[in-house]
């Protein structure tokens, strides 16, 4: 899943891709490196960012879903609010990713249903600006499957069908950076859910903290990357459904490794196989 971020101020880019024609562009060069699938969000939700209006994040989003769908992508819509939603699966959105599963708009449970797009859930406690006041864990994968299992329970309650569903972690988010690395090594937890997972370790803070120089200065956005493919690999190996990018390349690459080991080994995993090819879970 490679990531277009329509916004002005992402952690990952600072806003490289905010303007339309931009964003289109830098979407069908992450498809010719070699991405299933196109997650376009036009909120971000890096620590501490605050909202945006509905309307203006609607005017960021669906001109380029309309155009990365004509061009024939595959595309996911990165919203946690159910109007957006809504109108993206309109234009053509194949998948709705919701960093809050639901939580951040009671309205979202509806649209998934009612469209019966394939839709992501993400561990969530709350909006960027507080989140990193919810990091205590007693057992942090313990209480994360534990989390997601609940609010795969409550989705299935408002009438989304099981199979619709993909969880996700939540890297990064309402997380301390040493929280991550146990979700990560411990991806069978979430699996026993029974549910496809996706890993969106991208760039993040904790993988900053982990290649830090001498003087203890993290690691700049860009300069993850390596370390990102690395998770992409191992995460293949784990039985991840999906990574989610911004450098598609070097995870094409690194998947297409594991999926030659994992095949070398004779694993019967799912390791590199793409979500345009999981029938289950397409649109």
């Amino acid at each position: 899943m490679g990531v277009v971020n329509v916004t002005p101020d992402s952690f990952s880019d600072g806003g490289r891709w905010f303007e339309p024609d931009a964003a289109v562009a830098h979407g069908l060069r992450l498809l010719a490196e070699g991405a299933d699938v196109l997650d376009v969000g036009g909120e971000s939700t890096r620590p501490g960012s605050q909202r945006v209006a509905v309307d203006e994040e609607r005017r960021r989003v669906l001109p380029v879903v309309r155009e990365l769908v004509a061009a024939g992508a595959v595309v996911s819509v990165d919203t946690t609010r159910a109007a957006v939603a809504r109108d993206a699966v309109a234009a053509g959105a194949h998948l709705v990713n919701d960093v809050s599963g639901g939580l951040a708009d009671p309205a979202m449970a509806d649209v998934v249903a009612q469209t019966g797009v394939a839709y992501v859930a993400m561990h969530w406690r709350g909006h960027a600006d507080v989140m990193d006041s919810l990091t205590h864990y007693d057992d942090v994968v313990a209480d994360v499957r534990d989390e997601l299992a609940g609010r795969l329970a409550a989705l299935e309650a408002a009438g989304i069908r099981r199979e619709q569903v993909v969880l996700d972690p939540g890297l990064g988010f309402a997380k301390a950076g040493r929280d991550n690395w146990p979700l990560l090594a411990h991806l069978d937890a979430l699996q026993e859910l029974g549910r496809p997972v996706l890993v969106g370790s991208s760039r993040k803070r904790f993988l900053g903290h982990l290649l830090a120089g001498p003087d203890g200065e993290p690691a700049a956005p860009t300069a993850r990357d390596r370390a990102t493919a690395a998770i992409s690999a191992l995460s293949a190996l784990g039985g991840a459904w999906c990574v989610r990018v911004h450098d598609v390349a070097g995870s094409a690459d690194a998947v297409r490794v594991a999926a030659a080991w994992s095949a070398a080994r004779g694993d019967r995993t799912d390791a590199g196989r793409s979500a345009t090819q999981d029938g289950e879970h397409r649109a």
